[in-house]
């Protein structure tokens, strides 16, 4: 089932959806409504905008540049408190695939998210052919906690379960195999 991504624990605790697989961080403050897996991939949040874009680690270019952002994410709270500060106009959506449309159609500037949702979702793609990831790459674990994981209801046995397949694909191969085949960068993280 398919839906936005703020509704998505909502309808976990009210048992609309059994489980949680969208590259949810796990952060301290989610861990006090749901249970989360070990993680399954670790990266880095970044932004992106057209590649003639230049950001220094000051990102003081970012003043006045619109920034669309997935409601309710960690990257949200990010560009709300660091990039907002530093005069960033900061666009709440729905889904990344209207800020795609939108940062395209020249109504943004840039997008924040995920770095491995934006190279394979937006950046290897014809419409993300004229853009480029900008700027210093955000890790603090203050916002984007300890890399994604999947969220299950409070006590739900799903956890210890999908957290043992997790291990299992590690120890024997199958990860590396999978992350050598689409990505060119270590998406489990140290």
């Amino acid at each position: 089932m398919e839906q936005e991504f703020d509704g998505l624990i909502p309808s976990l605790k009210v048992r609309k959806i059994d489980l949680i697989l969208s590259s949810m961080t796990i952060t301290e403050d989610r861990k006090k409504s749901v249970d989360f897996t070990d993680r399954y991939y670790l990266t880095q949040a970044r932004l992106v905008f057209k590649q003639s874009t230049a950001v220094s680690s000051s990102l003081d270019e970012l003043k006045g540049k619109k920034i669309g952002v997935q409601r309710g994410s960690i990257h949200d709270r990010f560009a709300n408190e660091v990039l907002a500060p530093k005069g960033a106009v900061i666009v709440p959506y729905g889904s990344q695939n209207e800020i795609y449309l939108d940062v395209v159609a020249g109504r943004l500037d840039g997008t924040l998210a995920d770095a491995v949702l934006l190279s394979e979702g937006f950046l290897k793609t014809d419409a993300g052919k004229d853009f480029a990831f900008a700027g210093p790459a955000f890790t603090d674990v203050k916002y984007f906690g300890g890399g994604s994981g999947i969220a299950v209801r409070k006590g739900d046995p799903l956890k210890d379960k999908f957290s043992a397949a997790i291990a299992a694909i590690r120890a024997n191969g199958t990860y590396k195999n999978v992350e050598e085949k689409y990505f060119d960068f270590d998406i489990y993280g140290k």
